[in-house]
């Protein structure tokens, strides 16, 4: 394969891990923000200050960790190695 396919194959492959990052770094903040605004909610009915924010923080952690295992193994499960047949299709192209 030529220099120029390389980098392209490359680049192709940087745009699709950051797009995986992007995603992962979104599912992130939108289950701590949920959290964090269910917490106070839960303290302000109950009047308990602290105490349910804390703990759908210190919950949203493990979730968090769930989601990005969840979305960085549907991300990989996608991607398809180059067969010689393909480099070859490539390398005449």
């Amino acid at each position: 394969m030529s220099q120029s396919k390389k980098n392209n194959a490359q680049y192709a492959q940087n745009l699709a891990l950051a797009g995986v990052a992007g995603q992962v770094g979104c599912f992130t903040l939108v289950i701590i923000f949920v959290a964090l605004i269910g917490g106070l909610w839960l303290d302000k009915i109950f009047d308990v200050r602290p105490l349910f924010t804390i703990a759908l923080l210190v919950f949203s952690v493990p979730i968090t960790v769930v989601m990005m295992l969840w979305v960085v193994r549907k991300a990989t499960s996608k991607i398809q190695p180059v067969t010689k047949d393909q480099s070859q299709i490539q390398e005449e192209a």
